[in-house]
């Protein structure tokens, strides 16, 4: 037996915990820049509020209808998440985070006499311990548990959050009610194929008459989800891998038009980047240095521009992999244009233990022990306090965040104070 456990609207639930005066009351979260809404309250949904829609077009509506603005606040979600996905670990060691806010969890070999009470447990620890309100599907299936995970959200008051597929009856009546564009998998592309095929339900998606369009359009991920949504289970839970490709991108908070403000920021997401590396133990050979103009101040049609370069030994090294993304800026940036986003993907990633040393290139050795102590600096403070000269010495992530809540889990400086009388 499987089980998706997914947190209910995840990031303003994160904000309710620390301000529960906005219980029951509309909430939406922005993306980077204050931009475009990227979470919303149920209160939030029943207004109206379009998800996706750009701040500045609906600012006057959510004021007039009293909704609540967040920025979004990563470091909050991101520790509160960790601390949910242990909790669900307590219950089965078999799980795989499917995203910040999503879980699988695999039973097999497990002596579970009620699943939907083992559900209840799951729900009501999350929501003791972290204050985040979770709904467990269950099912034979990871696809069906999707199905079923859907059907305890809709109808929470009926089913207390938890739904359980342990039966054909069960599962012929979920897919019957599932649309074709709820199907774990089904994009919108796929979705007119399949409305113009007739194929409206999950049910439909099953019918034996089908199967040579879905093989068709879909290959064999098509037929592994048609197996999963009749009860067969061929998608097991997968284990966490090291990134093939790590990248670091961000909107600026304002134009940037000068060689020097974009060096800093690439050197900054050039040394994000090498963290990320030496996290997962791993080493880089390509570096790709990525920047936008804005789009609607240029007179050609181009305004992203790439370069790539090969380092000459696998490095992980902040020195190593900025000074590189530097020498790179200085080629392609031209001054007085106006700059509205920059990049670092780092490529070529092979495990640090697998490095291959050269006879006569290699990188400065003082390189690891000077990382050592960063990270282990950082790890014990949760911050960047340790910079290269080149960046900003007080701010990581530029960006528009005036809406932004305090960072109660992750700074001591926003540790929250009980005055006890």
């Amino acid at each position: 037996m499987y089980a998706l456990v997914d947190c209910n609207n995840f990031y303003a639930s994160c904000e309710r915990v620390f301000q529960p005066r906005y219980n029951g009351k509309p909430v939406v979260i922005l993306s980077n820049n204050d931009g475009c809404i990227i979470s919303r309250s149920d209160e939030a949904k029943k207004l109206g509020i379009p998800m996706g829609a750009p701040e500045f077009k609906i600012r006057q509506e959510l004021f007039d209808k009293n909704v609540k603005v967040f920025s979004s606040n990563y470091a909050l979600y991101g520790d509160l998440s960790n601390r949910v996905m242990k909790i669900l670990e307590q219950f089965t060691p078999n799980t795989e985070i499917y995203s910040i806010d999503e879980s699988f969890m695999n039973f097999d070999g497990m002596n579970i006499a009620d699943y939907h009470n083992y559900g209840l447990q799951m729900k009501q620890r999350v929501q003791k311990w972290v204050g985040i309100p979770v709904c467990v599907g269950f099912a034979p299936t990871k696809a069906l548990s999707k199905v079923a995970n859907r059907i305890a959200k809709k109808y929470q008051e009926r089913t207390q959050g938890i739904y359980v597929i342990d039966d054909d009856e069960k599962r012929i009546k979920a897919l019957k009610w599932t649309k074709i564009e709820d199907v774990w998998g089904i994009g919108s592309r796929l979705k007119k194929k399949m409305q113009a095929q007739n194929i409206l339900t999950a049910f439909d998606f099953t019918l034996p008459q089908n199967e040579n369009f879905i093989k068709k359009e879909m290959g064999v991920v098509g037929i592994r989800l048609k197996y999963e949504l009749e009860g067969k289970s061929v998608l097991e839970l997968e284990e966490p891998t090291d990134k093939k490709n790590i990248a670091t991108t961000r909107s600026f908070e304002g134009n940037i038009t000068t060689f020097n403000e974009m060096k800093e920021r690439v050197s900054t997401f050039a040394t994000v980047c090498a963290e990320k590396l030496r996290k997962q133990n791993s080493c880089c050979y390509g570096v790709i240095l990525y920047v936008r103009k804005d789009k609607y101040k240029v007179d050609l049609q181009k305004y992203n521009f790439y370069k790539m370069e090969t380092l000459p030994y696998a490095s992980n090294s902040s020195l190593t992999i900025s000074n590189l993304a530097v020498k790179m800026l200085k080629e392609i940036f031209e001054e007085g244009e106006i700059y509205k986003k920059a990049g670092i993907i780092v490529t070529q990633i092979i495990p640090q233990d697998q490095k291959q040393f050269h006879l006569f290139e290699e990188e400065n050795p003082k390189h690891l022990k000077l990382m050592q102590v960063i990270d282990a600096h950082q790890k014990k403070t949760g911050e960047r306090k340790i910079r290269f000269g080149n960046q900003d010495l007080q701010r990581t992530w530029k960006m528009k965040q005036n809406n932004l809540s305090p960072k109660y889990t992750t700074d001591f400086k926003d540790i929250m104070k009980v005055k006890c009388i």
